[in-house]
């Protein structure tokens, strides 16, 4: 394992700014604030209370802690439902006021990035009609999806600095009867609780200071349009983003380092489609092994749908050729509610993982058996008709 003391110094920090006016990127906040007062979109405000944070460049980023209108994730939802449950839960359990559309779409990334189909304009437009339906609502957008995260933030980027596509993406949503509202920070969900974990860690009831971790950063997250993610000089002297390892210590746990951690998850989208076996190679060789020797860790964390699909079900194809594998690897929403008492099949969903997390819960004390007939009970009742479905009542704590 590499200590995190002996890694970074801040003297030869590349990321950390102490006056963001030295910083070598534009300040997307002035520009937004600019084509505002040009009449070119509406601004659409973080509501208060909102806790302030620091980009990349010691630029101050606001996060809402409440009315938020919560933009899910295709990927989650079909493969990994208890990631965005884990979310509303917390907010549920915080008493936060909080909004789950349905009139939101997908994001369409996955064209994007994946086909290259699509082109700016309509790509923009599916964007710009969300953030709007966000407006409406009154509620402020938080983005489930690095991916979709990432695409919305290069989006940004090309609205601004494209008038065209401005005058193009305002013919559209002028015939859905939509204005164009930007909104004044793109936020990512894991920046949400990144800003909460003081919150999180104050209803704490599951005991997680012997457990050591190792996290993936996702490549969506921190790596495209690199400096609107947070960073901060406690965390890797402001080398890396500061999400999910400020989360994890502020739960008590041992974050743990490793050579491959700026790599991707293997996930990368094109060759997820066309080279899946080279996606589940790459996974398991370059991050899982490679984790499990050089840190030993209990649990993965990462903060994206296609990284912690691709980091955990990858791993039975490397189960069947006798490779290093068998950690388990969660979200880190889904590991915050588990510290704060969450169900971990009722509200977690931990059966749709398919790398084997009972041990992981044994080591935190918590009787698997025990959850699973309770869950097994519920979804009994919804099998024989005598209730509907299953409801967050069944799931608070």
């Amino acid at each position: 394992m590499i200590p995190h003391s002996a890694l970074f110094n801040k003297a030869k920090d590349r990321n950390y700014v102490a006056d963001p006016a030295q910083a070598p990127t534009e300040d997307y906040h002035d520009i937004v604030d600019e084509l505002e007062k040009e009449g070119e979109w509406i601004v659409h405000r973080v509501p208060d209370p909102a806790i302030e944070v620091k980009n990349k460049y010691n630029r101050t980023k606001k996060i809402p802690v409440e009315k938020t209108w919560h933009h899910k994730s295709c990927g989650q939802c079909g493969h990994i439902p208890g990631y965005s449950t884990a979310v509303f839960w917390i907010n549920r359990q915080l008493g936060l006021d909080h909004h789950d559309p349905s009139d939101q779409t997908s994001c369409t990334a996955w064209n994007y990035y994946a086909s290259a189909t699509s082109n700016a304009a309509a790509q923009a437009a599916v964007a710009m009609r969300n953030f709007a339906a966000a407006h409406e609502t009154g509620y402020y957008p938080i983005i489930h999806c690095a991916t979709s995260f990432g695409h919305y933030k290069e989006t940004r980027q090309q609205l601004i600095h494209n008038p065209e596509l401005r005058r193009q993406v305002k013919k559209i949503l002028e015939k859905l009867g939509k204005k164009l509202i930007m909104p004044e920070e793109i936020v990512h969900y894991s920046e949400w609780v990144h800003a909460m974990r003081d919150r999180i860690a104050e209803r704490q009831v599951v005991d997680m200071s012997g457990l050591r971790a190792t996290i993936h950063p996702a490549c969506h997250y921190h790596k495209l349009i690199g400096e609107d993610a947070i960073y901060a000089p406690e965390v890797y002297g402001a080398q890396r983003s500061a999400i999910i390892t400020s989360l994890l210590q502020t739960l008590g746990i041992d974050v743990r380092d490793y050579s491959t951690w700026y790599d991707c998850c293997g996930f990368g989208f094109r060759h997820i489609l066309v080279s899946r076996d080279f996606s589940r190679s790459f996974a398991v060789q370059r991050k899982i092994e490679v984790m499990k020797e050089e840190a030993d860790p209990d649990i993965l964390i990462s903060h994206d749908t296609g990284c912690v699909t691709t980091l955990d079900q990858s791993q039975f194809a490397g189960r069947a050729h006798d490779r290093n594998v068998g950690l388990p690897v969660m979200s880190d929403s889904q590991l915050a509610a588990l510290a704060m008492g969450a169900h971990p099949y009722k509200v977690l969903q931990l059966h749709w993982h398919s790398t084997d997390n009972k041990p992981f819960l044994e080591k935190l004390g918590i009787d698997h058996r025990r959850a699973w007939a309770e869950f097994e009970a519920v979804t009994d009742e919804i099998r024989s008709g005598k209730r509907e479905y299953l409801t967050w009542e069944d799931c608070d704590v």
